[in-house]
Formats: C-alpha cells, sequence, structure tokens
C-alpha cells in the first residue's frame, strides 16, 4: 500500500517573522499534495486575540480548518496554554483514528512539549500507528525526549506493525543518529532516500534539517523538501513530504 505523508511546523499560521497571516495560502498547498497523514505542530487550537485581529482567522481550530471539508480524521493534543488560548501538535488523516493519546514529555518549565500518538486503520484491517511531535530547542532536552519517546513507542507498538514518526525535532546535527534509528529500527525518510537529512528551516534558504519523517515497515519512494514557489514563506519551517510504502512485517 503505497502512503503520502506530509509534516510541517504552522509557526500559528503566520510568515516568518510574523508579517502576515497565512494559514488560508497554506491550507491550499498542503491540500494540494493529497497527503494522506498530515502532521502538523504548533497548531493553534484557540486565540481570542488573535481571532479579534485577523479578518480571516477561521472559527474552528487551525487542525479542523487545515481538513476543510475533505472528511478527514483528526486529532490535536494541546502543548502550550496561555490566556488567549493554547496551541499544540495535531494528525490529520485520511484513514479513521482508532485510538489517540497525547503525552507531555516537557523537561523544564519553561518549554511545553508533547507527543500525539494515532493508531490509524488502513484498509485491510492493518493498523498505522502515527506519532507526532516537537522537540526543544536545548540538547538535553531532546535526548530525554527522544528516549521517552523510543520508551512509549517500544510499549505500544508491536514490532511487526508500520510506525511513522513526524515532526519538528529541532535537531541541526544532520549526521547524528538518535534513538528512533538506534533503538527502534527507524529510517529517516530524506537519508533512506537522498543519503543525508534533508535540510527544511529556516523556510526561504533551508540550511537545517529540524523537520523530518522517520518510518519504520516502509519502502521510500519520494522524499522533498517544500519551500520553493507558492510554498516560499507561508511558515518559518518549510514542509516535508514522502510518499513510502508497506512492506512484509519486519
Amino acid at each position: 500500500m503505497r502512503l503520502k505523508f506530509l509534516t510541517i511546523n504552522l509557526h500559528k499560521g503566520f510568515s516568518p517573522l510574523n508579517r502576515r497571516f497565512s494559514l488560508p495560502a497554506l491550507g491550499e498547498r498542503i491540500r494540494a499534495t493529497g497527503a494522506d497523514v498530515i502532521f502538523l505542530q504548533e497548531a493553534v487550537g484557540e486565540n481570542v486575540r488573535k481571532a479579534a485581529k485577523y479578518a480571516h482567522w477561521p472559527s474552528r481550530p487551525q487542525h479542523e480548518y487545515l481538513a476543510g471539508a475533505s472528511g478527514f480524521d483528526h486529532v490535536y493534543g494541546r502543548n502550550a496554554v496561555y490566556a488567549a488560548g493554547h496551541h499544540g501538535n495535531a494528525i490529520v488523516s485520511r484513514f479513521p483514528i482508532l485510538l489517540t493519546e497525547r503525552t507531555d514529555i516537557s523537561t523544564n518549565r519553561v518549554e511545553k512539549r508533547g507527543a500525539l500518538y494515532a493508531a490509524l486503520g488502513l484498509p485491510g484491517g492493518r493498523t498505522l500507528h502515527a506519532l507526532c511531535l516537537h522537540l526543544g530547542l536545548l540538547c538535553v532536552s531532546r535526548r530525554k525526549q527522544l528516549s521517552m519517546i523510543a520508551d512509549y513507542l517500544e510499549r505500544h507498538v508491536p514490532a511487526g506493525e508500520p510506525l511513522v514518526v513526524a515532526g519538528d525535532f529541532n535537531e541541526w546535527r544532520r549526521r547524528e543518529r538518535d534513538e528512533l534509528e538506534v533503538r527502534l529500527g527507524m529510517r529517516d525518510a530524506g537519508h533512506e532516500l537522498h543519503g543525508r537529512k534533508l535540510r527544511t528551516f529556516p523556510c526561504a534558504f533551508p540550511c537545517f534539517p529540524l523537520d523530518r519523517i522517520y518510518l519504520r515497515g516502509f519502502r521510500v519512494l519520494r522524499a522533498k523538501v517544500l519551500h520553493a514557489g507558492a510554498w516560499r514563506n507561508l511558515s518559518d519551517h518549510a514542509a516535508f513530504y514522502a510518499e513510502a510504502e508497506t512492506v512484509e512485517a519486519l
């Protein structure tokens, strides 16, 4: 079975440096990819101040707005809560979401971080395990968070079932192998196809491979960064897109 994945940090729906509200245009580009499973970070669930300021601010949470009239299933997990509202991770899926759980992976009082898990029901009765994450800015935080995520996935995901982990890893080192690769045998889609982790930040001139899609139980067919043309400066991060087909149980 061939599947299309997309991950992007929405930057709360704004272009770099918050110059303009870009969510409507970003939604058009995301839908045009035909992605089956979309992983979102910094998706706003509610912000009453922004809603009052911007005429095109959606009446629904941003992940629901991006799902549009497609009939896609969706789930949201708040990470940061503040006076005006909250934002967090979200998964938007063509396939039904059978089970979901949000895990707090914060390592300090300043950065509120989370990982959002969803079990997706694929045709034929198979289950796709999906996890959306947004890691911390500090290296020591990321190490702890990846260890927590690996522990969680080892407990919840059978070794022979397909698994995808995607999101904003905030990791700039291109050759660093993390616990998803070492402990879980996952493969970065960009590295698998191109021999390197693909650069996604900043969007205008990507220099750092912050955004990634890791897969297990798949053969990667395509992997690319979407940042030029109509994608340019819709967020501070570029989108990462991958296509892969399921393989037999490992």
